[in-house]
């Protein structure tokens, strides 16, 4: 696909790079051509074994060798929606995350064990077939191909879980980076191992790709199509800016699970607030291609579909809101699914007053202490191995 110059957008000289876009499993390696060779129809991810055991049905070719015998894992948390892109825009960013190391079981290909879980408080179930890192594995193994060995796993949890920081999703992809890492020069891209970590989500928490995306390709991911059956497409937008953009990221002690606050959501919505999303999704690209954090603040704050309806069950949420706009951010909304408040500003001065105003809102106004209160920047890596 080509790209037309834009002339509102006198910096860039070549447009068709402003956009790098990408299909999964449109482009697929090399050795698993005529295994993805039917994107349309998704293929059942695992072969379930009693207990704590999840098994991955091999095939009859030439097994793969692991290059190493251990690998570990780092994803990012990240910030989905951003106000108007509900489901088709996430964000990852610096600062906390999870680490997954996967290990070889040898002469057991395709097993995957969950071996432990540390920084749930135990909330966390080591059966693989119902975790989405045991799920993410899995995948990642049936990918790669017919591999001769099982992986075991640990995971160190670094995120709290219902966060709105995409706790789920930055364990999905630290694992299924973990277990590729394993294979040397059978190891997949990122963005075929998108794939692995969106049957981890759906699995747990949806089927999206807005926090398993940006979580293991880094930077802003727009999603252009993630249905079911359908090929998943995905542009990776680079911010036009540099050292302009900063997310006060303010999570309190409340949670909400991703799946009760889809639940709310309403199923119509009038033409006017659709008018209005779509204007101000607009309005938030144009904000990240031109690197203007203003205008991508005031977009993110401008949501009239679903904020609306999510906010009031976060106790506090519009006080903080008015409280982070006060101190000087550009805007303010729900990180993801809540109860994590993000705001937009220009420099991290301006952040640290802003976060003091968010943590005070959230006290005063909803009665909620403060897990945590950080400013970070835009995470351009995404996972990483150790």
């Amino acid at each position: 696909m080509s790209y037309k110059k834009v002339g509102f957008l006198s910096n860039i000289e070549r447009p068709s790079m402003l956009l790098q876009r990408f299909s999964c499993p449109a482009l697929p390696h090399r050795r698993h051509q005529q295994r993805l060779n039917d994107p349309l129809k998704p293929k059942p991810f695992v072969k379930l074994s009693r207990g704590r055991l999840l098994h991955v049905q091999a095939s009859s070719s030439a097994s793969i060798q692991p290059a190493l015998k251990e690998a570990a894992a780092f994803a990012p948390a990240t910030v989905a929606n951003l106000g108007p892109g509900y489901d088709w825009m996430g964000c990852a960013v610096e600062g906390g995350g999870d680490v997954v190391v996967a290990r070889v079981l040898p002469d057991k290909p395709g097993q995957v064990l969950i071996d432990k879980i540390d920084g749930d408080n135990g909330r966390l179930t080591l059966d693989p077939t119902k975790n989405c890192i045991g799920i993410a594995a899995a995948e990642t193994l049936k990918l790669i191909g017919n591999v001769s060995c099982g992986v075991s796993l640990t995971l160190q949890k670094g995120l709290p879980l219902g966060s709105g920081l995409g706790s789920s999703a930055a364990s999905a992809a630290a694992a299924a980076w973990a277990v590729n890492g394993l294979f040397g020069e059978a190891a997949l891209s990122k963005r075929e191992l998108i794939l692995a970590g969106l049957e981890a989500e759906a699995a747990v928490s949806g089927y999206h790709a807005d926090n398993v995306g940006p979580s293991l390709m880094g930077g802003f991911i727009l999603i252009r199509s993630c249905t079911p059956g359908e090929p998943l497409q995905l542009l990776q937008l680079p911010y036009g800016g540099k050292d302009n953009l900063y997310f006060v990221l303010v999570n309190p002690v409340f949670e909400a699970p991703t799946k009760a606050m889809r639940a709310v959501l309403p199923k119509e919505v009038p033409m006017k607030s659709l008018i209005n999303n779509c204007c101000q999704g607009g309005s938030l690209v144009a904000g990240i291609l031109n690197g203007d954090s203003q205008l991508l603040g005031q977009a993110l704050d401008s949501d009239v579909i679903v904020e609306p309806v999510r906010g009031p069950l976060i106790p506090g949420l519009m006080a903080v809101k008015e409280a982070a706009k006060a101190a000087g951010a550009h805007g303010c909304t729900i990180s993801g699914a809540g109860p994590t408040a993000v705001a937009i500003v220009s420099d991290p001065e301006t952040g640290k007053k802003v976060s003091e105003a968010m943590c005070q809102a959230f006290k005063s106004a909803g009665n909620l202490d403060v897990n945590s209160a950080i400013v970070a920047q835009l995470d351009q890596i995404g996972a990483k191995l150790l």
